[in-house]
């Protein structure tokens, strides 16, 4: 009777750690395909990058963002989804100034929404596990980096060339979320 019920349970820790290979793996496909129709569509919509050289801002990049560090699979999930739902919020705001489709940045927030909805089951497991190396300091950091976008499109009124530069600075993040995808892997 012990042999029986401890063979179950070494076969249901099998199966939940394949499951959860299997997750992070469809995860990790799912990001990348969705990360790339986000960078598509922001490709998409209308700028004009030389006539808003003046217009530029240091937003102060995060550290995590400017150097090619080691991130845990747990860490990059919280890092993931702290950034889509603060680029989710900033495409949220006034851009009536800009020219660009109302189709394409509604279809942008879907593909966001469907990243932070495949995202937050895994997040929130990992905050209750307390399973992350990253301090609060990389969230604190990430935040005021998009409270510096929000508050720069506020105070240019959200013109035309102030989106046009967080436009800029969002395919930047894109490329960064597309590179923390690779620690999803198995």
């Amino acid at each position: 009777m012990t042999y029986r019920c401890l063979l179950q349970m070494v076969l249901l820790l099998c199966l939940s750690t394949t499951a959860l290979c299997r997750s992070y793996s469809l995860l990790q496909f799912q990001q990348e395909r969705s990360l790339e129709v986000c960078q598509n569509l922001l490709w998409q919509l209308p700028s004009t990058p030389q006539h808003c050289l003046e217009a530029r801002m240091d937003f102060q990049v995060p550290e995590e963002m400017m150097q090619e560090q080691q991130f845990r699979k747990e860490d990059a999930v919280l890092v993931m989804y702290e950034m889509l739902q603060q680029i989710f919020n900033i495409l949220t705001r006034d851009f009536s100034s800009t020219g660009w489709s109302d189709a394409i940045i509604e279809h942008l927030r879907e593909e966001l929404y469907g990243q932070m909805n495949r995202l937050e089951p895994i997040q929130k497991e990992i905050m209750q596990k307390q399973n992350s190396t990253m301090g609060d300091t990389t969230d604190l950091h990430l935040q005021k980096y998009y409270f510096n976008h929000r508050q720069y499109l506020k105070s240019k009124e959200y013109n035309r060339c102030a989106w046009t530069v967080v436009q800029m600075q969002l395919l930047r993040n894109f490329s960064f979320l597309k590179s923390l995808t690779g620690y999803l892997r198995d």
